[in-house]
């Protein structure tokens, strides 16, 4: 008898694992745990937050002179713009609000990755150099889903997925008038670069090119290509550097990592 002519029944009869398997594959990528981090977030806004209160924008890639910065939550409120960065994360996390790493520790195995607060702090200065509103009209939400416990304390504006809500609703203080509110939304909702798979591939090709040391790259301030120089005095002499190329004009300057 022919193998397949064997095998046919057994097929149709778990048919169904096929799709199952491949569904339980994505939902072990980071894409997919971002994704639902990510979403999880807006659908908490959508009900625990006054629309007519709280104008919200999610998935906000906008541009920057050294490429692009993507933005996960953005509302816009009397209140201030509220800024939300999420982390889709497990295990225990260890932090300070000055460190320039974090890091993620379960059983044995322990990561580091960007503190998120300086994650966040770039994409508040893209957007301050858009709507064109100073510091103090910003705040900085970072987000934690995924099941994670803070080892160390927290931020007031570092919280659990339950916890943003509170914080957003916290700050009772009136900083924009509602034309503000409504310039903000429209310069927001028209700069940004529309969502799609292409605008995802460019800002992922944007970050990898700023983590690769050897890769060219812009000045985050000015938009000028960077060169790399060596240090000559100090405690660092003899270390590499990137250096913005319109010095003395712009005096930015980058670690070689």
């Amino acid at each position: 008898m022919h193998l397949m002519a064997v095998l046919k029944p057994f097929f149709i009869q778990l048919w169904w694992l096929i799709p199952l398997l491949i569904a339980a594959g994505i939902a072990k990528t980071a894409w997919f745990k971002g994704f639902f981090g990510e979403l999880l977030v807006q659908l908490s806004a959508k009900f625990l937050l006054d629309p007519k209160v709280y104008q919200a924008i999610h998935n906000v890639t906008l541009k920057t002179p050294d490429g692009t910065t993507q933005i996960d939550h953005v509302f816009v409120s009397r209140f201030g713009v509220f800024v939300v960065e999420t982390k889709n994360y497990k295990g225990w996390i260890f932090g300070d609000e000055n460190q320039a790493t974090w890091t993620q520790k379960i059983f044995k195995t322990t990561n580091q990755f960007q503190n998120p607060l300086r994650q966040n702090f770039k994409h508040i200065k893209a957007l301050e150099s858009l709507v064109n509103l100073p510091s103090e009209a910003f705040h900085s939400v970072i987000v934690f889903v995924g099941g994670s416990e803070f080892k160390t304390q927290m931020p007031q504006n570092v919280t659990y997925a339950g916890g943003y809500i509170s914080y957003i609703k916290s700050k009772t203080n009136p900083i924009l008038s509602a034309s503000d509110v409504e310039a903000v939304y429209s310069a927001i909702s028209t700069s940004r670069l529309a969502p799609s798979l292409a605008t995802n591939r460019e800002h992922v090709k944007n970050v990898r090119n700023r983590l690769n040391p050897d890769a060219p790259r812009l000045c985050p301030k000015c938009g000028a290509e960077m060169v790399q120089r060596t240090v000559k005095n100090g405690d660092k002499a003899g270390s590499k550097i990137w250096g913005c190329s319109a010095f003395p004009k712009c005096r930015m300057i980058q670690n070689v990592t």
